[in-house]
């Protein structure tokens, strides 16, 4: 399945996007490729397929949050009375004690949802956003030059920060990085958290443990703490490369490095 395991824990993994195993439902099907199952123990990422007219609903849980991302079709999302209309590059957030809906239109609709585990200690948002898209621009990063595994690249990429403490996240994150042809997002690290995120849009490469992977849209990356992850969009490409996770918990290093608070909004 993947790239650097070892006997009791997985450092690192690639899952490519037709290696996923599904599981059938009457409204769709779904598949786990990031999970306990191959040692996540912070943030499982859930690849949901809608079929369409159908809908997929997660139900009320206290102390978890939820991110979800479309990556095709289209339809309507609904966070516990707050329903919009969603398409690709749609986000949706869904705080602790809130329900998530993906209700597929015509076409159906493919999500990819992020979901955690409140730690119990953590400060939540009174108002945090529910809804964004991955080419808001509001908050960014730039020149992000990595933590120093390997020698940082020049022509760095710049990463949209969507959901983040900022708009009010307790715990999860959603960062959308925008590489253009010869553009790095800087090999980096977390010491505390576990990394998952997605090529969400044109063929790229991304870093993992030791060396760089051609990757796909579709394709999934997982790093545990402390391993070194980055991408990278060849200098030679024909366009861009874009890709949507974050670390879980988020990283306030990030935050930092964009002059930005890591405090919780309140």
């Amino acid at each position: 399945m993947g790239h650097g395991m070892l006997v009791d824990h997985i450092q690192g993994t690639i899952v490519r996007a037709a290696d996923f195993v599904f599981s059938p439902f009457d409204w769709g099907r779904v598949a786990e490729p990031v999970g306990p199952a191959m040692g996540a123990q912070r943030v499982t990422l859930l690849v949901v397929e809608v079929a369409p007219g159908k809908a997929w609903r997660l139900g009320w849980a206290l102390e978890e949050e939820n991110v979800a991302v479309v990556f095709a079709g289209s339809g309507h999302g609904d966070v516990t009375g707050h329903r919009t209309e969603i398409a690709r590059g749609s986000a949706l957030h869904s705080p602790t004690g809130r329900t998530l809906e993906l209700e597929a239109g015509d076409d159906g609709l493919t999500a990819y949802v992020w979901r955690t585990r409140l730690a119990g200690n953590e400060p939540t948002g009174s108002a945090p956003r529910l809804e964004s898209e991955l080419w808001n621009t509001e908050t960014q990063l730039h020149g992000f030059s990595g933590t120093g595994e390997i020698a940082a690249d020049e022509k760095t990429a710049v990463m949209n920060f969507l959901f983040w403490p900022g708009t009010g996240s307790a715990r999860l994150c959603l960062h959308c990085g925008i590489q253009d042809p010869g553009q790095t997002f800087n090999v980096h690290q977390h010491p505390e958290s576990e990394e998952a995120f997605i090529a969400f849009e044109g063929d790229g490469q991304m870093y993992l443990i030791d060396r760089w992977h051609d990757v796909s849209p579709g394709d999934v990356l997982f790093a545990a703490p402390g391993v070194p992850h980055g991408t990278r969009n060849p200098e030679s490409a024909e366009g861009r490369f874009a890709t949507c996770g974050g670390p879980t918990p988020f990283d306030p290093v990030l935050y930092a490095r964009a002059g930005v608070s890591a405090e919780v909004k309140q």
